[in-house]
């Protein structure tokens, strides 16, 4: 598969074998069974890899899926307002919030505007851009769509945790507790151990369309993923 060829289409149930082992792809389950294939990122041991998605580089046919299935899945929870985590998380957040019928939603950034305040922003950290410092920022103008209200935040994938504990802090921070977390994609169950320090109360927030496992290679060099149980 090329690599402009993943993220593009949605396949119907059956397509690929589920036979949970993998050469250069990694095909993603849907709760409907219907399949995304993913590209496979090996990690530094080499021994490991991990089911990569970039939202912003899917078709609009992927995107309307995921947010489609996304927001059904926060729709009973009520929620006023979504706000996104940059970057990859915006396209998402936007897609959900016109999904649940909203005019609007609120894009949390990295960029500094002049008018920011810098006790409205916290530290950023990214496992796809470790050696960036980087700081999470929320425009002081949208504070008013999101004091008092049922809050989701949105991102496009979960993996180490690290960018939702950091959109939770600046949340928290300006006196607004989410009442759920989304993603499309929980990458492995790394997260959890950050969430959990974070707040016990933030495991049980969390909704997703899909989720893949670390994948390890096996004795004929193919990606193996864990049985299920």
């Amino acid at each position: 598969m090329a690599p402009h060829d993943f993220w593009q289409v949605i396949h119907p149930p059956g397509t690929f074998p589920d036979d949970q082992e993998f050469t250069s792809l990694y095909v993603a389950a849907l709760e409907d069974g219907r399949q995304l294939c993913l590209p496979i990122r090996v990690l530094a041991d080499g021994e490991h890899a991990l089911a990569s998605l970039i939202v912003n580089q899917a078709s609009f046919a992927v995107l309307d899926a995921l947010a489609e299935d996304l927001a059904e899945k926060i729709r009973p929870i009520r929620i006023d307002v979504v706000a996104g985590l940059p970057t990859l998380g915006l396209t998402l957040a936007a897609a959900v919030a016109q999904k649940l019928g909203h005019a609007r939603y609120v894009p949390l950034g990295t960029s500094r505007k002049f008018w920011y305040r810098d006790e409205l922003s916290v530290a950023l950290s990214s496992i796809t851009t470790p050696t960036q410092e980087k700081r999470l920022y929320i425009d002081p103008r949208m504070l008013p769509l999101l004091s008092g209200r049922r809050v989701g935040l949105i991102d496009d994938v979960i993996s180490s945790g690290a960018s939702i504990v950091s959109g939770l802090n600046l949340l928290t921070a300006c006196g607004i507790e989410p009442v759920v977390i989304g993603a499309a994609m929980l990458q492995s169950e790394r997260w959890r151990e950050s969430l959990a320090a974070a707040g016990p109360q933030w495991i049980t927030r969390i909704v997703s369309v899909f989720a893949t496992p670390i994948l390890k290679r096996n004795a004929a060099g193919r990606w193996q993923a864990p049985a299920r149980p």
